[in-house]
């Protein structure tokens, strides 16, 4: 029995057995016929196309959402599949490959593979691209720390999103933004730019607020008000205990020179006295002397004993004694009472 060989149509010359060898290109096709029965030849067999794949649903990928691809091939004979994402072979063997549940994560470029008895095709890459609403963005302030009257500040926002976000500024209960970007700059600070800022990115799939960030900015003159401050408190302590030392040392000296008086001079305590001892008249002036001249002293006593009298308290002596208690200057007559009475 003799076969008869067709290529792309064309009937091959001496070829007659069973089976034939030959190249095969994309493109070609092979059929055999029983020699004499040419027009009952066999169905075409022809090398893989290149096969392609499909997205479905078309259009944007959202976070989530459910995606399959498809991979399609033209072969006669039965073709198995593989999928390769970045040239990393997937362990899909199967002509679709679904996401109930699409992540960002599986963002990434993707190919099929076809391969049969004929040949093994791999298809143009098809790049998935999953957009997603802004992350929690993450605000910070330069420079950190305290933040001094007239120095310049910056505000940065940033978050991870797909498509890139766009960023506004807000003051915490104000309407109007305050800056659009994602770098928020107080060129020169003021004591009304303290409070509360957040930044809000936005994109086509969603929008978040960043946390609440507290700007104190402190003014050049509170370091110089404090340390003054401190100054005249300080001062203020000295001031009072020095006062206090010099108190001490007063209240002191005082008691030591009450005790000397106390010893050299007799103290005279005269009784109450009435409207008719005032008018009394002192008769006589009796002089006193004692043994030791520095406590010399001289009373002048009235007619009436019991009434007021007076003390004469002498000169006090330094150095030598006196030769004689009748040579006693005496320095100060003190009468206890008015001397209208005196004649």
């Amino acid at each position: 029995m003799s076969y008869i060989w067709f290529k792309n149509g064309q009937e091959i010359q001496y070829e007659e057995k069973s089976s034939h060898e030959d190249w095969f290109y994309p493109g070609d096709f092979i059929s055999c016929a029983l020699k004499g029965l040419e027009k009952s030849a066999s169905p075409s067999v022809y090398a893989l196309k290149a096969p392609s794949v499909s997205v479905s649903p078309p259009g944007e990928i959202t976070n989530g959402s459910s995606v399959t691809l498809k991979c399609s091939s033209d072969a006669n004979r039965e073709a198995n599949y593989t999928w390769l994402k970045r040239n990393q072979t997937l362990p899909r063997e199967e002509p679709q490959l679904v996401f109930t549940s699409i992540q960002p994560s599986d963002s990434g470029e993707y190919r099929c593979t076809a391969e049969n008895e004929l040949g093994k095709r791999t298809s143009e890459p098809v790049f998935i691209d999953v957009k997603y609403a802004p992350q929690l963005p993450s605000v910070s302030v330069s420079p950190s720390g305290e933040i001094m009257e007239g120095s310049s500040v910056n505000l940065t926002c940033s978050s991870d999103a797909n498509p890139a976000a766009n960023y506004t500024w807000y003051k915490e209960n104000e309407d109007s933004p305050k800056a659009v970007g994602p770098v928020f700059i107080i060129t020169e600070s003021r004591a009304e730019h303290s409070g509360n800022y957040y930044c809000e990115a936005h994109n086509g799939i969603g929008r978040q607020n960043s946390t609440l960030l507290l700007i104190v900015v402190a003014g050049a003159w509170t370091s110089t008000a404090v340390g003054t401050s401190l100054a005249v408190v300080f001062v203020i302590l000295l001031l009072v205990v020095f006062i206090l030392i010099r108190k001490k040392r007063a209240s002191k000296r005082s008691a030591e020179i009450g005790e000397t008086a106390g010893d050299t001079q007799e103290q005279c305590l005269p009784p109450q006295s009435t409207q008719e001892e005032q008018d009394l008249h002192y008769s006589s002036v009796q002089f006193i002397t004692n043994p030791e001249p520095e406590s010399l002293y001289s009373c002048v006593r009235p007619v009436q004993p019991e009434s007021l009298y007076s003390c004469v308290r002498p000169v006090q002596q330094h150095g030598h004694q006196l030769q004689e208690n009748q040579d006693v200057v005496y320095a100060a007559v003190t009468i206890n009472k008015p001397t209208s009475a005196l004649s």
